[in-house]
């Protein structure tokens, strides 16, 4: 169907218009696209009747018969109109619905008889979509018809509006949803790499208490070690250097003599020296715990300087000066370093009441080991040397004297125990055997008497004894031993024999016993060797491997070697035996030779 118009006026638009809505409606075209269809139609015809002219507008509807048709509209100048304009063409296209036909059942208002390409169909609904320019009543009913659409459209667009609204609002909440989880997120972000970093900085914290605590324990094993406060104020700086101090300068107050140590001395370190508080000169602050903060050392006034005293339980003995191996100290580290200064004043006063007990024991042993007598026809020759570790000093002694018979009496015997008591418990037993022999009395007897005496005054303490009697006028030897290793005797020969008769057990033992003597005969070259343990036992392999070494030693003299030189045959037996310059025990030996 086609439906051509000429447009000469306003009047004739206005109809043209509402013709083209009236047959998009008829049609079942949405109320939504006739209303564009009029509006864009309307703003085309205004354009044309600016321009001026005669127009023709041409509606039709093409394949509406076969279902999914379309309205098609096309406004162009006219023709056989002499004032035609010149303007340009145009021409639209508005889809129609596939179930929506004339007389069908679509959303369009117009009503007629199906869709026909015939002349009488094509007249029909060219008069029925008619509206005539010049009947007001007709041309107010088309546009009222307009005006239903556009109120149409206005319904639908407040309804997309309101749903507009509805979903700007949803976007607005999820936003500020998205806002409040993005917040939390961050904050939880900020949490965790808070929580992180405070990981990171207990776990150093952590690592580094445990190197200061590992440290403070090693430092004090090592200053611990010796008893030598020599030793342990040559280690210190040795421990310090350059991990915690880039300089270390030790002052000991009874040191003031020591042309090495310098007469001057800073501020701070005399200050530490009176007060007992440690100080700190410095150009700032240190803010280390109790520590006092003084200006700069005017000796030192390019470095900071930490001065603490040498405490110990009586006074204090001396003053420790650091400076830093950087700018400052870090305060748990000047802490670690007060605590191993602290430490290291009780292990200096510790040595040095080590060497005075030690000086005194030392004196009082060198003092009871008297000269060996001398005696026509017998060479005797002694050697004592302290331990090496601990107290140094203990109860090995050896003696020899004469009796009024003329017989010489030769002991050698080991205290159980170090120190000043070992050493007095040692000078006692050999006044009681000195005293003891002036009577006539073997040595088995000698030592039963020992062994009484021993139990009684010091029932906690034990002792080893040999004693052995040389007469000038019998070419015999009596011994007794008690408990203490065999003695040796190197015949003239050459030829080495232990003398392992059975033996009493030690002194003092809670255990009633007489010990018996031993007889040996001796033929003049012939020497005798007392010992005491430290000589021949060694804790990992016991005492006979030792007592072969020292019979090996023995019997590699000849006989000139011993008569000339019992001296230095003793030397010459102590360097084999006691190659190791470290010793945990005393050794006594005692030389006994026989003029060849």
């Amino acid at each position: 169907m086609t439906d051509t118009r000429q447009i000469d006026g306003v009047t004739d638009a206005a109809a043209a218009r509402a013709a083209a809505a009236r047959l998009a409606a008829r049609h079942g075209v949405p109320a939504l696209e006739r209303a564009r269809l009029a509006a864009t139609l309307g703003a085309r015809l205004r354009q044309c009747l600016a321009e001026g002219g005669t127009w023709r507008l041409t509606l039709g509807v093409r394949g509406a018969d076969s279902g999914g048709g379309a309205l098609h509209a096309v406004l162009e100048p006219s023709p056989d109109a002499s004032s035609a304009g010149e303007g340009t063409r145009w021409e639209t296209t508005v889809p129609l619905p596939a179930a929506d036909r004339p007389g069908g059942t679509g959303t369009g208002t117009g009503t007629g008889d199906s869709d026909s390409d015939s002349d009488s169909d094509s007249d029909s609904d060219s008069d029925s979509d008619m509206v005539p320019g010049d009947d007001p009543a007709a041309l107010s009913q088309a546009l009222m018809s307009a005006d239903a659409d556009t109120a149409l459209v206005l319904d639908r667009l407040a309804e997309q509006e309101a749903l507009v609204a509805f979903h700007r609002d949803e976007l607005h909440q999820t936003n500020q949803g998205v806002l409040a989880l993005h917040a939390e997120l961050d904050a939880a972000g900020r949490a965790q790499r808070e929580a992180f970093a405070a990981e990171r900085r207990a776990r150093n914290e952590a690592e580094n208490a445990r190197r200061r605590l590992t440290f403070l324990a090693d430092a004090s094993a090592v200053l611990n070690t010796s008893l030598n406060h020599g030793e342990i104020v040559r280690r210190l700086p040795e421990l310090l250097v350059p991990r915690y101090a880039a300089e270390v300068g030790i002052w000991l107050f009874d040191e003031e003599d020591d042309p090495h140590h310098p007469m001057t001395r800073p501020a701070a370190t005399v200050r530490a020296a009176r007060t007992g508080r440690p100080q700190y000169a410095a150009d700032h602050p240190g803010g280390l715990r109790s520590v006092d903060d003084l200006p700069p050392s005017v000796l030192h006034p390019d470095r900071p300087l930490l001065c603490v005293p040498l405490l110990t339980h009586r006074a204090p003995l001396g003053v420790l000066t650091l400076s830093p191996p950087g700018e400052r100290w870090d305060p748990d580290d000047a802490v670690m370093l007060i605590e191993l200064t602290r430490r290291a004043g009780i292990a200096i006063d510790n040595a040095r009441r080590f060497e005075h007990n030690r000086d005194i024991a030392e004196t009082l042993q060198r003092a009871l080991l008297t000269e060996l007598p001398t005696t026509p026809g017998l060479s005797l020759a002694a050697r004592y040397l302290p331990a090496t570790h601990g107290m140094n000093i203990g109860g090995d002694w050896y003696d020899a004297f004469h009796r009024p018979d003329g017989s010489l009496i030769t002991v050698i015997g080991d205290v159980t125990g170090h120190g000043l008591h070992a050493a007095v418990m040692m000078s006692q037993l050999r006044t009681a055997l000195r005293a003891y022999a002036v009577d006539d009395g073997s040595p088995g007897l000698l030592l039963t008497r020992l062994h009484k005496f021993l139990h009684r005054l010091q029932p906690n303490l034990y002792a080893t004894a040999v004693i052995a009697r040389f007469h000038p006028d019998e070419s015999t030897l009596t011994w007794a031993a008690a408990g203490h290793p065999p003695p040796v005797l190197r015949l003239p020969d050459g030829r080495v024999r232990t003398l392992d008769a059975k033996p009493g057990a030690m002194l003092g033992i809670p255990l009633e016993q007489e010990i018996a003597d031993h007889t040996e005969q001796v033929a003049p070259g012939s020497t005798l060797t007392l010992y005491t343990d430290g000589l021949v036992e060694r804790r990992a392999e016991g005492i006979d491997p030792g007592i072969e070494r020292l019979s090996a030693a023995l019997g590699s003299f000849g006989p000139a070697e011993l008569d000339t030189d019992l001296e230095g045959a003793a030397d010459r037996i102590l360097k084999p035996l006691l190659s190791d310059s470290e010793r945990d025990d005393d050794v006594c030996l005692l030389l006994c030779h026989l003029q060849g």
